[in-house]
């Protein structure tokens, strides 16, 4: 049996490495179809310019718009600019009512002498709820958790009146509750109602 006869050894064959564009999330080449490709094409030319010479440098675009027609070149510059246009608006609308949003400091009482803090807004704020929960469990060496309201909605619940050293937590900045901005938050205190005889 000669060494011919036997069989060789397939190679592994190597994974191929993709690069993605940071804005988008779509390999350069297919940024054109993102919504944001004015913000993607500086993203590229800062961090690859041999990247953004191949894709968008002057005869690249020549031999890309060398098959369209003048009516559909119009048409595709005017659908990128609408698309910009509405990613912009939709960032913008997402801003204002991040800013518009309420954060509600709730003093709940229990008893005669025992209180809850129900804190109720922050998830508009991008804070995970859970974290925050156990961020402020850990500060007041109290028991926190996170819970549905009446309307349905996710808000923390602290046991105890801690509904002022919140605020100053917020207002700080501390732990997880970064980038909450102070003058939307109110507090409300809401008496437990008697029973009826």
């Amino acid at each position: 049996m000669s060494s011919s006869d036997q069989p060789q050894e397939p190679q592994a064959i190597r994974p191929l490495e993709v690069l993605y564009c940071q804005i988008c999330t779509f390999p350069p080449e297919y940024c054109e179809f993102g919504s944001s490709l004015t913000r993607c094409k500086e993203w590229l030319q800062g961090a690859h310019p041999q990247l953004f010479d191949k894709y968008y440098s002057d005869e690249a675009l020549q031999s890309k718009i060398g098959t369209l027609s003048l009516e559909a070149q119009a048409k595709l510059e005017k659908d990128t600019a609408k698309k910009e246009a509405k990613a912009e608006a939709k960032a913008d609308a997402a801003l204002k009512k991040k800013m518009a949003s309420q954060i509600s400091i709730k003093r709940i009482e229990r008893n005669k002498r025992k209180h809850v803090t129900a804190i109720h807004g922050l998830e508009a704020f991008d804070i995970d709820l859970k974290k925050a929960a156990k961020f402020l469990a850990q500060k007041f060496a109290t028991g926190a958790s996170v819970t549905k309201n009446a309307q349905g909605q996710d808000e923390i619940v602290v046991q105890g009146d801690v509904s002022d050293d919140v605020l100053e937590l917020i207002e700080g900045g501390a732990g997880p509750l970064k980038g909450v901005p102070a003058d939307n938050v109110v507090i409300v205190e809401e008496k437990k109602k008697k029973a009826a005889e």
